[in-house]
């Protein structure tokens, strides 16, 4: 099971749980991952986030992440949510779940995915603040945590 979904509204935590927890009879072990808008960055407070994306183009690099856990880690569902619009700060943006058989295969999946999303998915964030705003450039630190799964 994959499901995929880039929204402008909210998710509820609970429910994307309850799905992956349903995947399959042998689920063991079900991880997840929430992030949420900072209220601040290097230029100061963060007054709202704007994302956007191309969403066929996000929605295809999102399945092809979630489809390579699926088959290097054999987990039994895996779902990305993530959101596009105006943000502000402790709102949540994105959420990857995985649900595996073990633990481990659960956890390195989630971060495999999370770490793949970073460094891949197009999505472009615009941090504004009092001063003014500016988009958020890719960060080498993202790259570098990809790079650990190219084993």
């Amino acid at each position: 099971m994959i499901i995929i979904k880039i929204q402008e509204d909210d998710f509820a935590h609970h429910y994307l749980y309850h799905q992956l927890r349903q995947a399959a009879p042998s689920v063991g072990a079900i991880v997840t991952f929430t992030g949420l808008v900072r209220e601040f960055s290097e230029q100061g407070d963060i007054q709202h986030m704007e994302l956007e994306c191309y969403p066929a183009m996000a929605k295809t690099t999102l399945a092809k992440i979630a489809e390579e856990a699926v088959n290097r880690w054999s987990i039994l569902g895996c779902t990305v949510i993530h959101r596009i619009g105006k943000l502000y700060a402790h709102e949540q943006i994105v959420f990857v779940g995985t649900a595996a058989q073990h633990r481990q295969a659960a956890f390195e999946s989630a971060s495999y995915v999370m770490d793949y999303l970073k460094a891949e998915a197009p999505f472009w964030k615009k941090e504004v603040h009092s001063s003014g705003a500016h988009w958020v450039a890719a960060k080498t630190s993202d790259q570098e945590a990809r790079k650990k799964w190219l084993k």
